[in-house]
């Protein structure tokens, strides 16, 4: 046999022991081990080391929770994954954030491997962007240091995610340069393949020809790497996607909290197919002795015991270390840059955006522009990307299927592969299928990779009710949002404003949600003339937090504190109330400037919040309790809030839209009655 396939069997029996041997020995120590939930590879070893070889630094791999044989293969050592088992502060994946074989890592000269979490399937649709942001540097000539392929790898139980087909069509609509290792042991935690599959990820694949298909036996040490080999080739040379479905027995627990004893009847048969015993007859039958075999057998458990005992009484984390990564720092502090210029033209608040998007595409090549109609045909619904497509070519901005997972979760990838992506999701009402990769992906990425995967997102949403736009057109859903730790948000209510924030969420390195009411695009609504307003220039810029007193009368005896529509609404009110009153316009719901209603608060002791949501458990009420608490010596008068009916949804009709929401009559009567408090 040649010295070649000797050396690379050697590696791969090293590999497939060392992982084994941190299996047994987190078994024989489970009462140190369990106090953190794991799962391993153990079964699962020959496939995940003829997966893990091929990964090199310009390469991506999207980990599933049991793939601790992929990270040996890929570099990671048996310390590194036991300072994550043992949640220890040097744990080079999350700092002790997150669970064994949950890693991050975002190393020059090692593979890379942006964040995600535990939730089944969730890996896939940031992979297919991690791809699809390899794909667009190749295009458009950005560097991307070689072939480099994205691997992702989950388990069988998660091909029946609605999410994980999204990412498959996307990378078969796009030809994608990926592999899917869809790794099949049979079981879903408790749940049999029997009772909740009626095919496998073959039957699945058919739906997909674009994608290439290979089956293989993932515990035949031999098959499993001529069938990876040939997976990577395709990928890294032809550019184009495989799914690869191995099947491969489960030998140990699902997880260290859930017992394999508890519910298993095939553990026999499953044993029968370990891939050790039979990758180490490979050995034998290749030139190996026994006695080559032993020694390298010994050297491993030495080594292996070695590592768990450093990372077992390793420093543990501080939690004065957690704030750090709960935002990337922005450098974008100030409000700098012409907010009115003197040769300025007055301008509509959806073409202050559109101008916005333009003069980002001209000055940055990695930015581009995608989502639900978005493309050349229409320009956006709301015609806020009109002539985009045709300015910037199709291949930066482009339609997508009706897929808001993918829209949002693809953002995460995109980030990863060094793009800057903007997204459009076509109405709030429709965020909510892609709420879980905004909240479990894009939201966490930078907090639970212990700062090394900040997500670069922004992403666009009409919002507010306007035009009889009925019950799935006109939702505001700003409160769900502000309880999402790890996005920004913000809430323009004019022209000048929604540029400069999207200038800054542009620039900021975390997920910012920029709200845009659909009411305001064009000023059609009597009284919201000032949304039209002078262009700012190019360079303006609103940082994200800051808010803007819009009125500001000496002598002040309220502030309006609100923010998108409800900025006209206190305007048309105040405009009726002898006293003086003030309005503060937040602009960013998260963080909010609390520094400036503090400031206000002091000097008017007075305070009524509006908001378009209804009252209850929102935003605006919980803003209205911390005013409350924290400046309970400051006030006057209870803090007020105002805002639309308690109804789940907003009606058709135009005129119960306008009892429904907010008016300047609500506002005005809640004013007189906090005066006159």
């Amino acid at each position: 046999m040649g010295s070649k396939k000797m050396t690379l069997l050697k590696e791969a029996y090293r590999n497939m022991f060392t992982a084994r041997t941190m299996s047994d020995l987190y078994e024989t120590h489970a009462r140190l081990t369990a106090k953190y939930v794991h799962a391993c590879s153990r079964g699962h070893e020959a496939i995940q080391f003829a997966a893990g070889r091929h990964l090199g630094e310009h390469d991506y791999l999207s980990a599933y929770y049991r793939d601790d044989s992929i990270l040996l293969a890929a570099g990671c050592t048996p310390e590194e994954l036991m300072l994550q088992l043992f949640a220890k502060k040097n744990d080079p994946f999350s700092g002790g954030r997150t669970y064994y074989s949950h890693p991050s890592l975002n190393v020059p000269g090692r593979v890379k491997i942006p964040h995600q979490s535990s939730a089944t399937g969730m890996q896939a649709i940031p992979a297919a962007g991690v791809a699809m942001g390899i794909q667009y540097r190749e295009q458009h000539g950005l560097e991307t240091g070689g072939n480099a392929v994205t691997l992702c790898s989950i388990g069988d139980a998660a091909i029946t995610e609605g999410e994980v087909s999204e990412a498959l069509h996307m990378s078969a609509l796009k030809q994608l340069p990926m592999v899917w290792l869809i790794q099949d042991n049979e079981w879903d935690i408790s749940a049999h393949k029997s009772e909740i599959r009626f095919g496998d990820a073959g039957t699945l694949a058919k739906a997909f020809p674009p994608i290439e298909f290979i089956h293989v036996d993932g515990s035949d040490l031999l098959d499993s790497i001529a069938a990876m080999d040939q997976a990577f080739t395709i990928a890294r040379e032809e550019r184009r996607p495989v799914l690869v479905h191995a099947e491969v027995p489960l030998l140990g627990h699902h997880t260290s909290g859930v017992r394999k004893e508890w519910y298993r009847d095939d553990l026999e048969e499953h044993g029968k197919r370990d891939p050790l015993p039979k990758a180490r007859q490979t050995l034998i039958e290749n030139g190996f002795t026994a006695q080559d075999l032993e020694s390298l057998e010994t050297e491993i458990q030495t080594q292996v015991q070695a590592a768990f005992d450093r990372a077992r009484t390793a420093e543990e984390p501080e939690g004065a270390d957690l704030l750090p990564q709960v935002l990337a720092p922005t450098g974008i502090i100030e409000e700098t840059g012409e907010r009115s210029p003197s040769n300025g033209e007055e301008t509509l608040m959806v073409d202050c955006a559109l101008h916005a998007m333009q003069e980002i595409l001209a000055e940055h090549p990695e930015a581009l522009l995608y989502g639900q109609d978005v493309g050349g045909r229409l320009g956006g619904v709301f015609r806020e990307a009109a002539t985009l497509a045709q300015k910037f070519g199709d291949s930066r901005v482009f339609n997508t299927p009706i897929q808001e997972a993918f829209i949002i979760g693809s953002t995460v990838g995109m980030s990863a592969a060094g793009l800057k992506p903007i997204v459009e999701v076509q109405f709030a009402d429709y965020l909510w299928p892609g709420l879980n990769q905004l909240f479990t992906e894009a939201s966490r990425s930078y907090f639970l990779s212990n700062g090394q995967w900040p997500v670069h997102s922004l992403i666009r949403v009409p919002i507010g009710a306007y035009g009889s736009g009925g019950p799935y057109h006109s939702s505001s859903i700003e409160s769900v949002l502000a309880n999402i730790r790890g996005i920004k948000v913000v809430y323009p209510s004019n022209g000048a404003d929604l540029k400069g924030l999207l200038k800054a969420a542009f620039h900021d390195p975390n997920p910012v949600v920029v709200l845009e009411h659909k009411g305001l695009y064009w000023s059609k609504i009597p009284g919201t003339e000032a949304a039209r307003c002078i262009e700012p220039a190019a360079d303006y810029l609103v940082p994200i937090g800051k808010g803007r007193m819009v009125t500001a009368p000496a002598e002040a005896a309220c502030t309006v504190i609100t923010y998108g529509r409800g900025v006209y609404w206190a305007l048309e009110a105040t405009a009726a109330i002898e006293a003086p009153v003030e309005i503060l316009d937040l602009r960013s719901i998260s963080p909010v400037d609390f520094e400036l209603i503090g400031q206000r608060i002091r000097q008017t002791h007075r305070a009524v919040i509006v908001t378009e949501e209804p009252v209850n458990h929102g935003f605006a009420q919980a803003l209205a309790g911390r005013i409350g608490a924290e400046f309970f010596q400051e006030l006057d008068a209870p803090v007020a809030v105002v805002g639309s009916m308690e109804t789940p949804a907003i009606p058709l009709n135009e005129g119960l839209e306008r009892f429904v929401l907010v008016n300047a009559d609500k506002v005005r009567a809640a004013l007189q009655q906090t005066l006159d408090f």
